[in-house]
């Protein structure tokens, strides 16, 4: 049997009191080792790599039967929240797997381009200071929507078996000194998004033509696109599961 959870969690690197913990997965595992004996393995529907926040995430694992979901969800809150908050907690269906069985993950990227940082989200924000011209961001990121081999949008494109993937959106909108990339595909290749908004950055500041994107993914380098964006400015705000387009 699997258990099937879903929440929410923030980056772990900024706690005093748990410093060695570098991921909400990671926690998230050591508290269930205190209830069913192990940490279990789990599989995550969504990729966060340290620094990567998670709204939305959903995880199962191999769990005795005699677990009560419920007690589960409380027991988790308890000690966890309120930087992890399990929003459900319940047997999954027959075949159910978190990764596997996920059809699309949607990403938020935000960027603040503000002259000073804001202290009470700055740890969700990535501070960028300086205008950058959203239409040519827009135009860029219309290249890039749909069936292509991402190759270099990826951090190590040679240890992934396929480098191949549909993006189904890819949005940038802005609001006063925020900017926020939206980008949802069936699956991402590692620090793929981040990738896509550092480069996408790059071209709302003029270091990179909007029209050259086209090239970009045909050189299937790393050292072609733009920089990787910070890890704090990506959040994980939904999962996706049924019928595959």
């Amino acid at each position: 049997m699997r258990l099937l959870i879903a929440y929410d969690g923030t980056d772990f690197r900024g706690w005093a009191r748990q410093p060695e913990v570098r991921t909400v997965a990671g926690v998230l595992e050591e508290a269930l080792g205190r209830l069913v004996g192990k940490p279990p393995h789990l599989s995550v529907a969504g990729r966060t790599d340290a620094g990567v926040h998670a709204r939305g995430q959903v995880a199962s694992f191999p769990a005795p039967g005699h677990l009560d979901p419920e007690r589960v969800q409380r027991a988790l809150n308890a000690m966890l929240a309120p930087e992890v908050v399990v929003r459900e907690a319940r047997w999954a269906p027959q075949g159910f797997d978190a990764r596997h069985s996920a059809t699309s993950r949607e990403y938020l990227y935000r960027i603040d381009t503000g002259p000073v940082p804001d202290p009470f989200d700055a740890r969700y924000v990535w501070h960028r200071p300086g205008e950058l011209v959203v239409s040519s961001m827009r135009t860029a990121a219309g290249h890039l929507v749909g069936n292509h081999d991402f190759a270099s949008f990826c951090r190590v494109p040679g240890r992934q078996a396929g480098t191949v993937r549909t993006l189904r959106t890819l949005t940038v909108v802005s609001k006063g000194d925020r900017v926020g990339i939206r980008a949802v595909a069936p699956s991402f290749l590692h620090q793929m998004v981040r990738s896509l908004a550092g480069t996408l950055a790059w071209v709302g500041d003029g270091r990179i033509d909007p029209d050259a994107m086209p090239g970009i993914l045909a050189a299937r380098s790393r050292g072609a696109a733009g920089p990787m964006a910070p890890a704090h400015g990506l959040t994980l705000v939904r999962v996706g599961y049924g019928r595959r387009r």
